[in-house]
Order: structure tokens, then sequence, then C-alpha cells
């Protein structure tokens, strides 16, 4: 709508004249007759990279996506950058004002992009082992087992088992045909999700003290699940472990994260989490072990850590309080 109704006379200039009234989050990457076109938006809460393959340009919101084709991974774009390559030539645009704080989301490196990928010239799956390592000096338990919650809890499990000396051992086996599970819209679906999606090991299990890595939680229901499964299939003792900090606010920059109220960490203790999840203990990594384990200090990246903290760098359209408690502590 936004192109249709500009007044500019170039498809690329009613492309800036567009995202120039678009508040937020964006990378887009869109083709012409005649040209391939991206752009980031000026905060820089999404990856997109650029590459090359056969003296062509390629443009891709991760570089999994470069290795896959066989394309070399030649820079990011920079936030509020517009990349217009026509007839082989590439030319660079910085149209829009510049924000006023530049905030990669840094659940990028957590949960959504791929362990193969590389952000801001960091490995994704180096930085979650590092989670793990991290993660295991901050809540240290005696356990027999370190099993992870596949597959996003894969890597930080490993890093857990290596600083802590616990045995790593797959002990959940995950059905790779189901998506994930906390973004499917209601509580039905995501009940019948986790329990298609995931089957413990009872050999593995039985009469042992497990430590369970994940990398958030959100409702706390799949938390709940997984646990009272590994119960089931023979757990002595559960010690469930977060390489995240505590997500307490809604992401509105294009992720479809729940309401405020729905967070159950927004509203609860670690303790009330812990009662009603059924572990003997909940560790969550603290924000300080977060931002050390990306290097934010070193490299310089500002990052959005709004799930984590409430401090949005674009003020929202108003929180959303509805919807219900994701559980009462009288229960």
């Amino acid at each position: 709508q936004l192109l249709a109704r500009s007044r500019e006379k170039s498809l690329e200039e009613r492309l800036i004249d567009a995202l120039s009234r678009v508040k937020g989050a964006f990378s887009l990457v869109m083709l012409t007759s005649d040209a391939l076109i991206a752009a980031r938006d000026p905060h820089g809460f999404r990856p997109l990279s650029l590459g090359r393959l056969d003296g062509a340009w390629v443009a891709a919101s991760e570089t999994c996506a470069l290795d896959l084709i066989g394309a070399s991974f030649e820079r990011d774009l920079d936030p509020g950058e517009v990349v217009v390559i026509r007839r082989g030539r590439l030319r660079t645009l910085r149209p829009f004002t510049k924000a006023p704080r530049e905030s990669f989301c840094i659940f990028e490196y957590i949960y959504f992009a791929r362990p193969d990928s590389n952000l801001n010239r960091q490995n994704v799956y180096v930085f979650r082992k590092e989670l793990g390592r991290v993660l295991a000096r901050e809540h240290p338990v005696s356990a027999d087992l370190v099993v992870p919650v596949l597959d996003s809890g894969t890597a930080a499990a490993l890093g857990y088992a290596e600083e802590s000396g616990i045995p790593y051992e797959q002990a959940l086996i995950r059905n790779h045909y189901v998506r994930r599970t906390f973004i499917e819209p209601t509580q039905s679906i995501r009940h019948f999700g986790v329990k298609v999606k995931h089957n413990a090991v009872r050999g593995l299990l039985e009469g042992r003290r497990v430590v369970l890595v994940d990398d958030s939680i959100v409702r706390g229901t799949t938390s709940r699940k997984i646990i009272k499964m590994v119960r089931q299939a023979g757990a002595r003792e559960v010690h469930l472990m977060i390489s995240s900090p505590p997500i307490i606010s809604p992401c509105y920059y294009g992720i479809d994260t729940p309401t405020r109220r729905e967070l159950i960490a927004s509203s609860h203790s670690v303790e009330e989490i812990a009662s009603f999840l059924g572990v003997e203990t909940l560790g969550y990594l603290s924000i300080e072990g977060l931002m050390r384990s990306v290097g934010a200090e070193e490299s310089g990246t500002p990052f959005c850590t709004s799930c984590f903290t409430g401090d949005y760098p674009i003020d929202p359209p108003g929180d959303q309080l509805n919807g219900p408690r994701p559980f009462e502590t009288s229960r």
C-alpha cells in the first residue's frame, strides 16, 4: 500500500519513501524487472548479509543460506543501508535518518538463528556453547546426566557438560517434523505438539539426577510437560538450566511472542516458577553472563535486550495485558 500510494517516480524512490514511513524492524529483499534490492532498518534489529557466487551478488537473511548454494560471504548490510544491484553492479544508499540507538536482537543468537550461521562475524553454535559454560559456572549442581531439550538447547547443554564434567546424553528424542511449539496459536495445539515433538529414553533417565538444558522459558507450559515426561521416565531429580535470562516483556519487532501477562517470568519469582514446573533447581543465565558471552563490550555491537529488561529501543504501541495468567501460585 505504501509503495502504491507513493508519489515518487522510480521503484527505488518509492521503496525508500515507503520504508521511511515504517517504524520498527525490517530486513527486506526484493526483485524488480532488472534489479535486486536489499534493505535493513536503521536500528538493525534483524540480520541481512551479502554474498558472491560466480560473479553475481546474493542477499540472504542468514549466512547459512550462502553456504547452502556455495556462495562466499562478503559482508553484512549496515543498519539503515539500502543496496541496489543492477547489471552486476552494487550501489549502496543510506537514505534513512540514523537511529539514535542501534539494537541487534540478542534472541537471534539465543534461539532464532541457525547454529551454522554467523551473526556479526560470530558463529552462533560457538556462542550458544559458551552460554552453557557460563551457565554451569553460575549454577553448579550435583547430577548424573546433562540432557538437552532438542534442538535449541543442544549447544548450551554441551557447554554445560564440558564445564561441569557431568556426562552429556541425548535422553530426549525429538521428532523433526513438528515445528516450534511456543508460536503455535492455541494451547491445545501447543500441548499436542509437545507430546509429538519429544519422547524420553527411560534406559538413560531411570534413577538418575538429570540436568535439563533449554534456551528459554516463555509460558512455562512446554517446559512443565517435558519435565513431567522426564519424571515419568524414572528421573530421580530434575534440575532445569536456562541459557538466557527470564523473559519478562513481549517482543514488538517481528517475533510473535505472547502478551506480558502470559510470560511466566513477568509475574512470578524463580522459586514460584520452579515449583510450578516441578524441578529441584531452576537456574537462569544472568544478563551479565549473557552479555559477556556475546562479547558485547569487546565488539561494540549494541543489542536489543528488551525481552529481558523491558527497555525498548522504539516505544511499543502499548503493552497488551489481556489473556490469562499462566498459572496461579496457590496451585
